[in-house]
Order: structure tokens, then C-alpha cells, then sequence
């Protein structure tokens, strides 16, 4: 059996690291190169970094905060904000990011998937997926729809066919994240995470609505993630990595443990 991973979030804005419920109501909260210092000394597998609002203002993520954190930490590290060519996923790997997540620019132009899967290899191309709960319809049949510019902008694309179709494209990995479940700490949207795991290939990652170890049990187990992404519970000072690693350990997941 694999490991399961623990992936803190580090959303940043303007430099700073922020957080927000659902999207909204964003405060800075801290310095996200301390808080990635933090995180991998405490043992978390993987650091995923983006610049929410890069891709609604048209620029690129602030690379000198990129930079500073690959600095600090040791572990694989995602960076997604605003990466629209291949030029900007080699200026985001030379800054020191390991994988790149593509959201907005996926949309925009697909090919940017195979591009980069075929310039720098499949496992370093992650889908990244806001995804928000709508009626059914012909044009969405399961019922969840990819939102783009920090969920300020529907796009009337299937999540279920969209994953697979950058599947196809040439991504390595699928983090998707729940739009309605954002910040709420009330648990991960499962009935999506596990469909998107049974329509693909790949490795997901559950993200949106962290509140307990048990919820991230859950997405590892009912929601069929390879990986749970967490933000609030870990800001806040409410969990150490450590202590998720265990709780989550004693319900039955697998875990790459903290010695």
C-alpha cells in the first residue's frame, strides 16, 4: 500500500500568505516563507504554493516569494499562479518549484498540458481544479463545473470530462478542489472527490474543507485521494503536521510518518 501525503496550501496574495472561506473574505495571515519553513520541518510531504490572483490580474506568480521558499524547504513543491506558456513553467522550475499546477491557462489554451508534459515529463504537470456544485444539465451532467480566476468565472466545462481530458493531454496529477467546501472546515466534498478518482488515472488530491483528521481520512478512504491538502487547520495553529500524521495513522491510512 502507498504512503498517503499531507500537502499544506500556502495561498499568497500580494506576498503574504492569506486564507479566505469559499474564495471570499481573503485576510493576510502570515509570511508564507516562514510558514513553508515550518511546515517541512514538521514533516509535511509536499508544499503547494499559489498566487490567487495572478491569473484574474494577468501576471505571473511573484517569483522572488517563489524563490525565497524553495530556499527553505526540502520536499517537493508546486507552484500554480498565472502560468499560461511553457516559458512560464520554466521560469516557475527555475525559481525552484518542482511541479507546476496549471488552472486558468488550462482552460484557455489544453495544449499548454501536453506541452509541458512533453517538454519536462508528466509528473511535473498538475491540473489544478475549482470546481463548484451546479444544477444538472446536458452541458454539465455530473452536476460540477470548472470555475476559473479564483472562482470568479464559470467556464460550462464538465469537472468529470475535464479531468479526463487533461488526463489525456499528458497531466501527472489532479488536485480538486471544492469551491463549497473551501475554508469551511466542515470536510472535503467527497461524492466529487471519488468520482474524479474513478474517471481517472492519476493520482488526486482531495482540497476544500479540512476541519479534522478524520476528514482527511476520509478523502484518502471514501474519497479515493492519493493525498489531502490542507490550509485553516494548520494556519490556525489548530493541528501540528505530527499530530495529523498520527490521528490519521490510527484511523487506518497509511502515512509517511514524522520520526
Amino acid at each position: 500500500m502507498l504512503s498517503k501525503r499531507i500537502i499544506p496550501c500556502l495561498d499568497v496574495r500580494n506576498g503574504k500568505l492569506t486564507k479566505g472561506i469559499k474564495f471570499k473574505g481573503n485576510i493576510d495571515i502570515g509570511c508564507p516563507v516562514e510558514t513553508a519553513r515550518r511546515y517541512y520541518e514538521e514533516g509535511a510531504d509536499e508544499i503547494v504554493f499559489y498566487d490567487i490572483t495572478a491569473s484574474s490580474e494577468g501576471r505571473m506568480a511573484f517569483l522572488e516569494v517563489v524563490e525565497k521558499v524553495a530556499e527553505e524547504i526540502f520536499i517537493p513543491f508546486t507552484v500554480g499562479g498565472g502560468i499560461n506558456t511553457l516559458d512560464d513553467m520554466w521560469a516557475v522550475l527555475l525559481a525552484g518549484a518542482e511541479k507546476v499546477s496549471v488552472n486558468s491557462g488550462a482552460v484557455k489554451n489544453p495544449d499548454i498540458i501536453s506541452q509541458g508534459a512533453k517538454q519536462f515529463g508528466s509528473q511535473c504537470i498538475v491540473l489544478g481544479m475549482d470546481v463548484k456544485q451546479v444544477e444538472v444539465s446536458a452541458k454539465i451532467p455530473s452536476g460540477y463545473e470548472i470555475v476559473v480566476h479564483g472562482g470568479r468565472k464559470f467556464t460550462g466545462l464538465d469537472a468529470l470530462e475535464w479531468a479526463k481530458h487533461c488526463e489525456d493531454l499528458g497531466a501527472g496529477e489532479i488536485c480538486v478542489n471544492s469551491i463549497d467546501a473551501d475554508g469551511t472546515k466542515d470536510g472535503y466534498e467527497l461524492k466529487l472527490t471519488r468520482k474524479i478518482a474513478e474517471k481517472v488515472n492519476i493520482p488526486i488530491i482531495a482540497s476544500g474543507g479540512a476541519g479534522t483528521a478524520l476528514h482527511m481520512h476520509e478523502a484518502l478512504t471514501e474519497g479515493k485521494a492519493t493525498a489531502a491538502l490542507i490550509a485553516s487547520i494548520v494556519h490556525y495553529g489548530e493541528y501540528t503536521i505530527p499530530q495529523l500524521k498520527n490521528e490519521i495513522s490510527a484511523l487506518g491510512s497509511k502515512m509517511r510518518m514524522v520520526w
